[in-house]
């Protein structure tokens, strides 16, 4: 069997997919009016989260290779503006910044990962620009959730692992992958 030469870039896309749907469960859970309320004027609102956090991956990852990852036409303090309408155009401007990333990685193969980017002008190699924005996304996604979950009071519904449960879905997994307290061989 032939070894995959995009292994390390399909397990950043598959996490990027998991943290994406996770933010936007929480964002599924709150009122159209809920997405523009902040804690307080030294917070961002959910829109405000996500039009950052999409402008972010629109810089970071257009023409990724051969440009730098701040782009001299992004607007970085407009991010955090909330000036966006209603819940369709938030995931319009949500959903561009998410596809300039997704067609970056369909197109890079692990072979890229040693090769050397630029944000702001310093030098990284693809690997830790992959997993600065994997981090930033994820650093985003625990806020986008924590207000979600915030505004929803009770009638949240839990993303992971129910309080409690975590015995019963050990149970599952073990049913699913066998019993994981026996030693590898």
């Amino acid at each position: 069997m032939a070894e995959s030469k995009r292994a390390i870039i399909d397990a950043f896309s598959r996490r990027f997919r998991t943290d994406k749907e996770m933010m936007e469960q929480a964002a599924a859970q709150i009122s159209d009016a809920q997405l523009h309320l902040a804690l307080d004027e030294n917070t961002n609102s959910v829109v405000v989260i996500m039009k950052h956090a999409s402008g972010n991956l629109v810089s970071r990852f257009g023409d990724f290779l051969t440009t730098d990852g701040e782009k001299p036409n992004r607007d970085r303090d407009s991010e955090f503006v909330d000036d966006i309408a209603d819940r369709a155009s938030l995931m319009a401007k949500w959903e561009k910044g998410w596809a300039v990333l997704f067609n970056t990685l369909s197109n890079l193969t692990d072979a890229d990962l040693t090769r050397t980017i630029t944000v702001r002008g310093e030098p990284m190699s693809v690997l830790d620009a992959l997993v600065r924005a994997l981090s930033h996304q994820a650093y985003h996604g625990g806020q986008i959730v924590q207000l979600c979950r915030h505004w929803a009071k009770e009638h949240w519904t839990t993303l992971t692992v129910p309080r409690g449960g975590s015995k019963q879905l050990n149970e599952k997994m073990k049913q699913k992958f066998g019993d994981w307290d026996k030693p590898r061989k």
